[in-house]
């Protein structure tokens, strides 16, 4: 590892150990100038006809009960079923194995990604189970799922921006993007041809700005919603909007912000675990095989081979 290599990576953990301070410290401010707690969670929350209302109640109210779970359900079963169909037909892309490892992925890099995986994995089934929590009868289970959820979510908060800076720069969209999704990467074809992609193709870069910039929306929006009462006076003179329409707001948003969210992540494991045979392993090691990058990422590979790093 050269001299440049050690002072970014010593630059980036303390740009960490800021992001991790910063939290806590904006934290502690909120709840400080925050009317949450005990009997202040309900009295400062307006009703559909008081003054102030922005009538998103009945919105709200609207989508819960008609939409949400009709569209979250029918998320859970037919990504998943399309998938399966695709895995029957088309099947997994193998590459060999026996071939030149391509290092892709710092260690930084894969230690930011798996806290994000870890947090996205308890965050969805308890997402879902807060959402089915009805049907699922309530009481300790689902209590137990909402604790789970909001300590998943400080987790993935003290990855979000890092994650967000360190792939950036890889996930801007290029021409070269369109001509990946007009042939859908090539995931059609049982056929192993060049496939037109950077260092991540089309699909990962949506999913990369969706977990990303949609993260941080998920984030504040279920703050809102996990606190029920964020009583900040900057934020009000801002929206011009009362502590429940707020509420309202952000539980409309959280869910709208959800679909797009539980749809590319069942994608990026489908496409991860199953899709490409042995993908999932770059980043434990950080390495990738040779004819994968040269198949599945093939401008990425010639910029490699032009910069004489292979």
């Amino acid at each position: 590892m050269d001299g440049n290599a050690v002072m970014k990576g010593n630059a980036m953990k303390k740009y960490f150990y800021f992001i991790i301070a910063t939290l806590l410290m904006a934290t502690a401010a909120g709840a400080a100038d925050s009317q949450i707690w005990g009997e202040a969670r309900v009295t400062n929350i307006l009703g559909y006809g008081k003054e102030g209302s922005s009538h998103l109640g009945p919105l709200f109210t609207m989508l819960q009960a008609n939409y949400f779970k009709i569209i979250f359900f029918g998320i859970l079963i037919g990504v998943p079923l399309a998938f399966a169909v695709h895995y029957l037909i088309i099947g997994a892309k193998t590459f060999s194995h026996d071939g030149k490892k391509i290092y892709v992925f710092s260690v930084f890099n894969r230690f930011i990604h798996q806290v994000a995986a870890l947090s996205f994995i308890i965050l969805v089934p308890t997402g879902f189970m807060m959402i089915f929590g009805t049907e699922l009868g309530g009481g300790e289970l689902i209590r137990t799922a909402k604790n789970l959820h909001g300590l998943a979510t400080i987790a993935f908060a003290i990855v979000v921006i890092p994650m967000f800076l360190m792939w950036v720069k890889d996930s801007l969209f290029k021409f070269e993007d369109i001509k990946w999704m007009m042939i859908v990467g090539g995931y059609l074809s049982k056929k192993k041809k060049p496939i037109p992609a950077g260092k991540f193709n089309a699909g990962q870069k949506i999913w990369y700005w969706i977990a990303t910039l949609g993260g941080m929306v998920m984030i504040i929006s279920g703050a809102f919603m996990y606190f029920m009462d964020f009583d900040i006076a900057i934020l009000r003179n801002m929206t011009n909007m009362s502590q429940i329409d707020l509420l309202r707001l952000s539980a409309i948003v959280h869910n709208v912000m959800g679909f797009a969210i539980v749809a590319m992540f069942i994608t990026h494991v489908y496409m991860s675990v199953f899709a490409i045979k042995g993908s999932i392993h770059s980043m434990i090691t950080g390495n990738k095989e040779e004819e994968e990058v040269q198949i599945l990422h093939s401008s990425f590979y010639k910029k490699l081979k032009e910069q004489g790093k292979l």
